[in-house]
Parts: structure tokens; C-alpha cells; sequence
């Protein structure tokens, strides 16, 4: 893929004017230029400098009054399922890419390309011609977090193989094996972990760790495979700075490594004499579980890897800082072993948030995964959520700071706009949610900010119901909306009783939810003998009571008390709702077998 067609091409043109803009930028070529009537057509020594001259020059250099447009030059034979989408925002989720791409089609692959622009490159196959087609004329120009997507046809070698070849019997393949660089079909490989890892350097060693022009950190991208950035213009003057680094668990460590030894070198150089520690940041979702029941998690990796492990504390966690700052300190060999293994738990853990999240997308319908980011924007050097619109403007925060909570903490960042993913038949329902009665403040926030931005965030309404007693210890926070919105403002509400601390570190939430349901379904709710209910607290580890003699209310409602955990009250909640909604469609009167005809209007 290093011959390229040069569109847009001004009539007064001649080869020399090209030749003249791919010296001026340092481009290289290998044979003339070949200029037609608004167009060109020339050949780069290989594709990385193709791929340099499409992404320097294309929409970007005038010639003669116009803007040359440079992609690669695809036969028309060969204009099939292969694409090569660019100027992917740099840190776009494999999920979201995913999603978006199968709306056109079935994707059979889709390869990352190495590159040295900072916005991401990948070739994809689609099954069809006109899956392909349609995603390039869709695609091409979208604009996505303010990078408009270039999308091109790139060369399908199989679509010259699968066409007849000249003097050949219809029906047979051409004799021998298939061309060298065709795609690999089916083939999805992992070329990135969906957790990068995140770290922390010393101001004072970035400039080592960038190299002259760059060359140092171009050079372990490229031996590690993997997509650095350091994030220099965050928290300036600051002693330390973020580094994110994207790619397999194995690329991330070589480059940790990578980065720690030239840390080292740069020390000894400048004479520093105390110990440089490795630094991780991690979110502090998944700190409670690297560290273990009674830490025995942390303990068992400072022995295996002989280092010492400490983390910062909860006190430093701000709204817009959700993580939490691992120090390793021992020798370079053995940091390298505890990142690794620091990684694997941190990693583990979101995987099994991901299998929880899945199990809940089964549960509310039209809850939106493809919309999750997974580290959200403001905690993570410019990670984005998602492609959609995040929180309406003053509720950023929310996509952020589910802090420790049991609530994996991206599942606050659902997009405002997901909630148009439910059918208008969906019923708004009304959850009384119990909370220590000192956390009220912490809920309402200075002058009601926190609970505003909480109910515009969730698209729910969200009171506090005044207490009964003065002594009160618990106060009842009345959410009313459908599925979506109890999901997303529960979980901050869980997520904030962790974050301020009124649970303890290695404390569960748990928490006492009641909802009303009609007097003629709790029999259900509870089934024969306890049957329902027992398998009810089976299923999502919820106790549920359904309190009895109760008095049904002037709606001829009783109340229903879950308490657990913030996944075992959803999922409990949810199957409840199912029984309701089974009962009621029961309850419904049969429509008449045959009736007489309709007219049809004409």
C-alpha cells in the first residue's frame, strides 16, 4: 500500500509542484509523478511513509489554490470490503470503536495500525461490499470528540484473487497459495489491553523520557508496541506528571520498564541519590481488591516480588481525581515483576465488573455498554467516555467520581443521551433508598448543587423525605424514574457514601432500598411456601422481605425491602419488576378471538 492517487489536483499543476511539496515536508518518493487531468498518482519507498504523506498533506496543503486530497491508490477491482478509517481520537475504547463499526456490517477484522500521529489508525474488513461502502460513506468526514474521520478504500488482494483470471475455466480458483499480506478473516486480535496502564515520573526525568526530538519515546513505542502519551501539560508546575500507556499487558510492561531504566540512567547521570520508586495510578474502584480481604493480596505480592507496597490515602481523592497512587519501592528487576502483577489483579477486576455489567445490560433494557468509557476524561490524561454526548454541562463530575462504591465506576458515565434507548413504554418507578442520616449533606451538597447536578445527570427526581425523629439515624431518599435513571442515581449515591467515607475501607455499601408493588402481586413476589423470594436472594445475594400483615396503602400498594449490596439491589429490583409486569400482562382480559373486519382506508 505505498502507491498514492493525489486528488484535487489544481490544472495548472505540473510534476514539479508536487515534487517541490513532498521535499518541502521531508516526504520521500520513489519514482516520477504521474499528473493527469486533476489528479496524480505517485510511489512512496514503503506504506509508513505513505501513511506519513496521507496524514501530512491530505486537507492540509494547498496547491495552487487548491487542497490536495492524498489517499491510498486502490485498483478498482480491488475496491472491496477493506478499509483504513484515521484520525480516530487517540484514546477510543476497542468497545466503542466495536459498536460503532457494526452498525454498517459485520466486521471480520479490525487491525490497528502503527503510526507516529497522535490520533489512532485501523484497517477493517467488512463481510460485504456494501456493508463496506456504506461505513466509508458514513464514516468519512463523521465527526468524533472534534476529529473528523478519514475513511478510504485501502487494496483487498482476495477481491483480485476471487475474480476470474483471464483464459480461465469459470468456477476454479487461480493455482497456488494466497497472496502474502491478505487479511487474516475472523481473525479479531487483542491489540491492546482495555485497561492501559497509568503512571506517575518525576518532573525532572519527562525531557529523558521524551529524547531529543522525541526519538527516546518513539523509540519504545515502537520496540513495545505500544501508544504513550505523557500528559506534560497537566497540573503545571507540578513535582510529578502522568504517563498513559495503551497496548497489551506484556507491551505495557516492557515499556514500564523501558521508562524506569531510563529513569535510572538519568539519575545516576545527575548525580540524584535517592531511590526513584515506581508510581501506578489506579482507580480507586479496583484498589479494594488489589489490596485484599486484611490486605492479604498486597502482602502475598511484596513477598513474591520482594518490594515494598503502599497506596495513597482515600483523604487525597478529589472529585476530579478518582485515583489512587500505588509507590513500589526495590530494585528495577523487582518493580518490574510487582507492575506486573499489580496490572493482572487491576485488569482482573474490570473484567469482572464487565461480566456484571453485561449480566445487568440483560436486566434494563436499552442500557447502552458501547456508551461506557472506561476511564472517564477528567481522571485519566484525556480519556474520553465515549463517542456519544456525555453528562448535560455541570454534571461532568458525576461520569467521574464514583469513588469505591460497589458500583463499578463506569457505570455512572452512561451517557445522558443512552436514555433515549428506552422505549417510551417504559414506566417511571419509585425507589426509597435508605442512607445514614450524617451522609444527607454529603447527597444535597452546598446550596443543593450536588443533588441537581445528580438529578439532571441520572434524568431522575431525587428528594430527600424529611426525617421522622430528631434522633433519626437514617433519612429516605426518594428516587423516581425508569430503569436507566434508578440505575445511574443510585449507583452515585452509593458511589458517594464510599467516597466520604462513611463506610470504612474495606467496608461493603450496603444499603436498605424499598419499592411498592400492588397488594396482588406480592403473593408472587414471595411464591409458594418462600419459594420466589428464597430464590430471589439466591440469584442476586439481596435479602428481600416482603414485611407480612402488611396494610395495603390507599393505591392498594405494599413494600417490598431489599437491602444489599449495589448490584444485588438492582438485579433484585429488576426481577421484581419482572414479576409485576408478568402478573399485570396476566391480569389483562384476552382479546376477543375474531372480531369483525377492519375497512381499509384507501
Amino acid at each position: 500500500m505505498n502507491k498514492l492517487y493525489i486528488g484535487n489536483v489544481s490544472e495548472q499543476a505540473s510534476a514539479p509542484d508536487l515534487e517541490s511539496i513532498f521535499e518541502q515536508w521531508k516526504i520521500p518518493f520513489s519514482a516520477p509523478f504521474l499528473v493527469k487531468s486533476g489528479y496524480a498518482f505517485v510511489d512512496c519507498p514503503d506504506e509508513k511513509v505513505a501513511m506519513r504523506a496521507i496524514d501530512t498533506l491530505s486537507g492540509k496543503v494547498e496547491l495552487h489554490g487548491k487542497v490536495l486530497e492524498v489517499e491510498h491508490s486502490v485498483p478498482k477491482r480491488q475496491r472491496s470490503c477493506k478499509l483504513q478509517i484515521r484520525n480516530i481520537p487517540p484514546h477510543m475504547q476497542w468497545e466503542v470503536l466495536d459498536g460503532m463499526l457494526a452498525q454498517y456490517g459485520t466486521v471480520e477484522s479490525c487491525e490497528q495500525v502503527n503510526t507516529d500521529t497522535e490520533t489512532a489508525v485501523v484497517n477493517v474488513r467488512y463481510a460485504a461490499k456494501d456493508q463496506a461502502r456504506e461505513a466509508l460513506d458514513k464514516l468519512n468526514g463523521f465527526l468524533m470528540e472534534n476529529y473528523a474521520l478519514k475513511v478510504s478504500y485501502i487494496p483487498d488482494e482476495t477481491a483480485a484473487e476471487d475474480a476470474p483470471a483471464m483464459g480461465g475455466r469459470r468456477g476454479f480458483n487461480s493455482r497456488g497459495p494466497p497472496r502474502q499480506g491478505s487479511p487474516n478473516l475472523g481473525a479479531r486480535p487483542k491489540l491492546q489491553s482495555d485497561v492501559p496502564l497509568r503512571m506517575l515520573v518525576p518532573t525532572q526525568f519527562v525531557g529523558a523520557i521524551i529524547g531529543k526530538e522525541g526519538a527516546t519515546i518513539r523509540n519504545i513505542t515502537k520496540q513495545t508496541h505500544s501508544k504513550i502519551d505523557i500528559h506534560r501539560k497537566e497540573n503545571a508546575g507540578a513535582a510529578e506528571k502522568p504517563i498513559t500507556v495503551h497496548s497489551t499487558p506484556e507491551g505495557c510492561s516492557s515499556a514500564c520498564r523501558n521508562i524506569m531504566e531510563i529513569m535510572q540512567k538519568e539519575a545516576i547521570d545527575t548525580k540524584i541519590t535517592e531511590e526513584i520508586p515506581l508510581k501506578i495510578l489506579a482507580h480507586n474502584n479496583f484498589v479494594g481488591r488489589l489490596i485484599g480481604k486484611e490486605g492479604r493480596n498486597l502482602k502475598k505480592i511484596e513477598q513474591d516480588t520482594d518490594t515494598k507496597i503502599t497506596i495513597s490515602p482515600l483523604q487525597d481523592l478529589t472529585l476530579y481525581n478518582p485515583e489512587r497512587t500505588i509507590t513500589v519501592k526495590g530494585t528495577l528487576e523487582a518493580c518490574a515483576k510487582a507492575e506486573e502483577e499489580i496490572m493482572k489483579k487491576i485488569r482482573e477486576s474490570y473484567e469482572n465488573d464487565v461480566a456484571a455489567m453485561h449480566l445487568q445490560s440483560n436486566l434494563i433494557p436499552g442500557l447502552n455498554l458501547n456508551a461506557l468509557g472506561i476511564f472517564p476524561g477528567a481522571a485519566s490524561g484525556g480519556m474520553s467516555p465515549s463517542v456519544v454526548s456525555g453528562p448535560p454541562a455541570g454534571a461532568q463530575s458525576f461520569g467521574c467520581s464514583v469513588f469505591g462504591g460497589e458500583v463499578p465506576f463506569w457505570a455512572s458515565t452512561l451517557s445522558s443521551s443512552s436514555s433515549t434507548a428506552f422505549s417510551p413504554q417504559v414506566e417511571s418507578e419509585t425507589v426509597h433508598l435508605f442512607i445514614p442520616a450524617l451522609a444527607v449533606g454529603a447527597i444535597i451538597g452546598k446550596q443543593g448543587q450536588h443533588i441537581k447536578q445528580l438529578s439532571r445527570f441520572a434524568g431522575a427526581s431525587i428528594k430527600i423525605a424529611p426525617a421522622d425523629e430528631l434522633d433519626t439515624k437514617q433519612r429516605m431518599v426518594i428516587i423516581t424514574g425508569p430503569p436507566e435513571a434508578q440505575f445511574k442515581a443510585q449507583g452515585r449515591i452509593f458511589g458517594k457514601l464510599k467516597e466520604e467515607n462513611f463506610f470504612g475501607p474495606k467496608e461493603e455499601v450496603k444499603l436498605e432500598a424499598h419499592i411498592k408493588v400492588p397488594s396482588f402481586a406480592a403473593g408472587r413476589v414471595i411464591g409458594k411456601g418462600g419459594k420466589t423470594v428464597n430464590e430471589l436472594q439466591n440469584l442476586t445475594s439481596a435479602e428481600v422481605v416482603v414485611p407480612r400483615d402488611q396494610t395495603p396503602d390507599e393505591n392498594d400498594e405494599v413494600v417490598v425491602k431489599i437491602t444489599g449490596h449495589f448490584y444485588a439491589s438492582q438485579l433484585a429490583q429488576r426481577k421484581i419488576q419482572e414479576i409485576i409486569s408478568q402478573v399485570r400482562r396476566q391480569q389483562q382480559p384476552k382479546a376477543p378471538a375474531a372480531g369483525p373486519p377492519v375497512a381499509r382506508r384507501k
